[in-house]
């Protein structure tokens, strides 16, 4: 038997760890953690909404650029979502209909990039 495999933590690179919270925080994300465990290792844990899998921010944390991060979420509306952060003043494309989803894409403030997917149907096994 297999056993099970769940993605916990995504390292997302950031230039300014506050402004980045912020950002996350704005559009829903609740901050589970921000510790300094050391000098030049800040930690700050923020999950999405109904998401057991969080993403980490912070200084010292990954040696990934800024910007160059991409994250694909599920969530129940492309539409709804889309709103949600139109709302919360974030620039998101029009909601992209496509025969396997519905996807919406938009950026933090380093241009890390999220793709937003409703799946209409997924097979089941």
């Amino acid at each position: 038997m297999t056993p099970t495999w769940k993605i916990e933590l995504i390292p997302v690179p950031v230039t300014d760890v506050d402004r980045a919270k912020a950002f996350y925080q704005r559009i829903g994300f609740t901050a589970d953690h921000d510790h300094e465990v050391r000098a030049g290792l800040r930690f700050v844990q923020l999950t999405p909404p109904g998401s057991a899998c969080s993403i980490v921010i912070g200084t010292g944390i990954t040696d990934k650029v800024p910007g160059t991060q991409e994250i694909q979420v599920v969530v129940p509306d492309a539409g709804v979502a889309r709103e949600q952060l139109v709302d919360a003043g974030v620039e998101a494309g029009d909601v992209d209909v496509q025969p396997w989803g519905h996807f919406v894409y938009f950026r933090d403030p380093d241009g890390n990039r999220w793709s937003l997917q409703a799946v209409q149907s997924r097979p089941n096994g």
